[in-house]
């Protein structure tokens, strides 16, 4: 393709565009895309992104690298659409409201940390996005019906 390129062919730049589309082409069949799902509608696709970028967040390394995304709201801007639509999309596929699946996963995460690591609650609570740690304290015993201090002592 370097000779082509330097050759004085009028024509060089066409031939070099059709060796990278067979290039592309021999890829392409080389390795089918598997995995690659087509969705059945809007409200499916704009799920599958929410419930994509929710899973990306974690797992969290520190308490420095807190949660950046913690409400139905900033999933809805970072996605650009209308917290209303991201809503009604999440609640028509899964079942559950936005709201919910954040809560959900913010729990599971917060388990994990009190689980397996020695940070304290005020850590956890930092990492989790919780600018007081009565606040993720309050959060945690809603959801679970214990403290984050009591479920680590009974965990570990």
């Amino acid at each position: 393709m370097i000779a082509e390129l330097e050759s004085d062919y009028a024509h060089k730049y066409d031939l070099l565009r059709n060796y990278l589309h067979l290039l592309i082409h021999e890829g392409i069949k080389m390795q089918p895309a598997e995995g690659y799902s087509k969705h059945a509608n809007a409200a499916s696709r704009t799920t599958g992104l929410f419930l994509e970028l929710l899973e990306r967040q974690f797992p969290i390394d520190g308490p420095d690298n807190a949660l950046r995304l913690r409400s139905a709201n900033d999933y809805a801007h970072y996605l650009s659409v209308h917290t209303n639509h991201l809503n009604r999309s999440v609640k028509q596929v899964t079942g559950k409201t936005t709201t919910h699946h954040i809560s959900s996963r913010i729990i599971r995460e917060a388990e994990v940390m009190l689980q397996h690591t020695d940070w304290d609650i005020a850590e956890i609570a930092a990492g989790l996005g919780f600018e007081d740690p009565a606040y993720f304290t309050n959060f945690f015993k809603k959801h679970t019906r214990e403290s984050p201090g009591v479920f680590r002592q009974r965990v570990v």
